[in-house]
């Protein structure tokens, strides 16, 4: 009897222990499939991770690439012989920061370059004066892009110091020939300008509207000989730019209906004589164009139009 029970206690503890190793194998199996489910989600992870980087740093270094993709292609212009020297300027400083891209401008008259842009034979048409209504109506695009100023100068000794416009238009004109005439002494008017190829002389004439009707006594090929004239004749009246007319101290600037020549007076409107330098455009530009157009108007396109003695409008 007591072997007995010694026999059944020695089997319970065997099926005891049994039941414990069984227990701690499926635990240990459970605990690995679970650590193996974790590193497999891990590596997923991890996987889909990299992938995302990949594709970010792909759409990444694309959008740069087409941000810095070299501008290429020709852009034509036409028009204006005043604005000449400031598209010429412009011209050469896009092309030197767009290597991949031709200006091309013809300086043939604001008229005709109106026309080509109208008619789609140039992508920008420059004109010396503002558009006209049915120019507007038939697409174009007035951008303006800089101010060009002229100032009306006397001999320092002069005492007259203001004209109406109409008043300048006839001692111009011929119509008033004596400086008596309008508060000044009794003197002649000598009448200088510009040779007919200025553009100064273009834009004057124009903004008078006495194209083709002066009666100059003298003529001069520059506008240093149009001060030269003024300050060694008394007697007489000529034309220069803005820029021209301030930093000559031997001349003095008349005022036009009360205003005087300043920047801020033709910005304003005040002062008359002054015209607008604009580039017409007609549609959806391409984007070598709208890149130029862009570029002019910048604040380093208005640094090279300050640089031309014009007045800037940004």
């Amino acid at each position: 009897m007591k072997l007995r029970k010694i026999l059944a206690a020695v089997l319970g503890c065997t099926m005891l222990l049994a039941t414990g190793c069984s227990s701690t194998a499926t635990t240990s199996s459970s605990s690995a499939a679970s650590s193996s489910s974790t590193a497999s989600s891990s590596s997923t992870a991890s996987s889909s991770s990299s992938v995302a980087s990949s594709a970010s740093s792909s759409e990444a270094a694309s959008s740069e690439a087409e941000s810095t993709a070299e501008l290429t292609g020709t852009v034509s212009l036409s028009g204006s012989t005043s604005m000449e020297e400031v598209v010429k300027a412009l011209a050469e400083d896009f092309m030197n920061k767009n290597p991949g891209v031709t200006i091309d401008a013809q300086f043939n008259g604001s008229g005709q370059g109106i026309t080509d842009a109208t008619e789609g034979k140039a992508d920008i048409g420059n004109s010396s004066r503002e558009l006209k209504e049915e120019e507007l109506a038939g697409g174009l695009t007035a951008n303006v892009i800089a101010i060009d100023g002229i100032a009306v100068v006397v001999n320092p000794a002069n005492p007259v110091n203001d004209l109406t416009i109409q008043q300048l238009a006839d001692i111009y004109t011929g119509t008033i020939k004596n400086w008596s005439e309008v508060g000044g002494e009794d003197k002649p008017i000598v009448v200088v300008g510009r040779d007919a190829a200025s553009g100064t002389r273009s834009a004057f004439e124009e903004i008078l509207g006495i194209s083709d009707a002066c009666a100059y006594a003298q003529e001069k090929d520059s506008t240093g000989a149009v001060k030269t004239a003024v300050e060694t004749t008394p007697e007489a009246i000529g034309y220069v730019s803005l820029e021209a007319a301030d930093a000559d101290e031997n001349t003095k600037k008349l005022m036009l209906d009360g205003a005087e020549a300043t920047a801020e007076n033709i910005v304003s409107g005040s002062y008359k004589l002054s015209r607008p330098f604009i580039m017409a455009t007609k549609g959806e530009l391409r984007p070598e164009v709208q890149a130029f157009l862009d570029y002019v108007l910048s604040e380093e396109g208005q640094a090279v139009v300050a640089s031309q003695s014009l007045i800037t409008v940004g």
